[in-house]
């Protein structure tokens, strides 16, 4: 298994002086559950060289046995920190593409014509696209194979419009994730606001939340086999 990793390079929250980036456990769990299964990862960015981490993710109530494990991590650590071009990978050499989430994405990978073209030749080559939180972010511009949005008559969940409230950010982002996703065609789902959700639809498959990383990596997993 060779998967692939996309990233945020972003790491200003909006403007509100603060830092953003990648959530910490949306990386680890499904890393080490991945890794743990055989799984070669690489990750990448669209800048490449070091992913910013969201100082929010860094804390003692945002801490998970998958966080503590990446604190300890020397070479997951070394990864992070030394990820490729986004321009330099191709589709072809990976078996799945996931997408931690974290604020970040919401500002470059939702944006950003690389990533882009990449979920497409992932997509029309049939394999696994995951995301979780706030990465569907990315599947904002992504066509599908019929021209229309990837999402438009799909089963989707993501980061939902109360959790971004709830963390106070609903003014600062550039769009609600739970909103694009719907006005884009898909069928949108959520449970309570921090329960662990994830849902699949084909290849694509999309978590609610932080909490929903673990069963986006078993789908994956699971898509895989």
């Amino acid at each position: 298994m060779n998967i692939l990793f996309v990233l945020t390079s972003h790491d200003k929250l909006g403007d509100t002086g603060k830092k953003t980036g990648f959530w910490i456990e949306e990386f680890a769990n499904p890393y080490y559950s991945l890794l743990d299964k055989g799984a070669t990862i690489t990750l990448a960015t669209p800048k490449g060289g070091a992913a910013p981490i969201d100082p929010s993710s860094d804390t003692p109530d945002a801490s998970t046995e998958a966080t503590e494990r990446y604190k300890k991590d020397a070479t997951a650590q070394d990864k992070i920190k030394n990820t490729k071009v986004l321009s330099t990978i191709d589709a072809k050499d990976f078996d799945a593409v996931f997408y931690p989430g974290g604020h970040g994405p919401l500002w470059d990978l939702a944006n950003d014509k690389t990533s882009i073209a990449l979920i497409e030749a992932f997509n029309a080559q049939q394999k696994p696209i995951a995301f979780v939180c706030h990465a569907p972010a990315a599947l904002k511009s992504v066509k599908g194979t019929d021209g229309q949005p990837l999402v438009k008559g799909k089963k989707v969940t993501g980061f939902t419009n109360s959790e971004e409230a709830a963390v106070q950010l609903t003014e600062v982002v550039p769009f609600l994730v739970e909103d694009m996703l719907s006005e884009n065609g898909g069928i949108y789902s959520k449970k309570q606001d921090w329960a662990a959700y994830a849902i699949q639809d084909g290849n694509l498959i999309t978590g609610q939340n932080p909490a929903s990383s673990e069963l986006v990596a078993d789908k994956l997993l699971d898509a895989l086999k």
